[in-house]
């Protein structure tokens, strides 16, 4: 007898029925922290999209009333969105993220600055979701939450150690190049869209990505 494959939906549901009790409001910090971690580890462990389209994984998102998802035509600072992409020097870029998951954390005229925290390996990307936590403008993780990040991020982020694994993952996306629109994640989903293994690198496998991005950040060490 074979396992039916779990798809986007049934993965996110189970997931939300078993692990995201953190979100809710918790009075034992221990709980939070033994949640957030069983949470981390299920999901990075799950390969189920790996070879999931990011155009189907769109769709199912757009379907999935627990989800709830909002498609968005532009996008706030401090808010976390999944979209298509094409970069603009696709033929001469090493490689690129078709499918990222930014928090934008400066606007500018043509596109804006986000984290794209796919170029992070999980233990890595964990690692800066803690601090980035710290900047919620609210702990209630609901659709008001966002990153308190004015329209100067990448300098708030470069003051603090705690934030130190974000340089390799700011990356610029520029609004002609963008395929699709935004899908908003909300703030309670937040996790469940970052550690599941949804990027999708053109050029390189995400383990040479990774690779890349290690050296990168002891480069940055060396020569700060």
């Amino acid at each position: 007898m074979t396992t039916k494959k779990k798809n986007f939906k049934s993965l996110i549901e189970a997931n939300m029925k078993r692990g995201l009790g953190r979100f809710r409001k918790q009075t034992i910090p221990e709980d939070v922290y033994e949640s957030r971690e069983w949470f981390r580890n299920k999901a990075i462990r799950t390969r189920n999209l790996k070879g999931v389209s990011s155009k189907r994984i769109m769709q199912i998102g757009r379907e999935n009333q627990r989800m709830k998802p909002t498609i968005k035509t532009r996008t706030m600072l401090g808010k976390l969105y999944m979209f298509q992409y094409e970069a603009k020097h696709a033929e001469t870029l090493p490689y690129y993220d078709s499918f990222p998951i930014i928090f934008p954390i400066e606007a500018h005229s043509d596109g804006f600055l986000g984290i794209n925290l796919h170029y992070l390996p999980h233990v890595w990307r964990a690692d800066l979701m803690d601090g980035l936590y710290d900047l919620r403008n609210n702990e209630d993780m609901d659709e008001t939450t966002r990153l308190r990040l004015a329209n100067n991020g990448y300098s708030i982020l470069k003051k603090s150690a705690k934030y130190r694994y974000f340089r390799p993952c700011v990356k610029k996306y520029l609004d002609e190049q963008v395929t699709s629109r935004y899908m908003e994640i909300p703030p309670e989903e937040w996790e469940i869209a970052l550690f599941l293994p949804l990027e999708r690198f053109v050029g390189a496998t995400k383990r040479k990505v990774w690779r890349d991005t290690r050296k990168k950040y002891r480069k940055g060490r060396k020569v700060g």
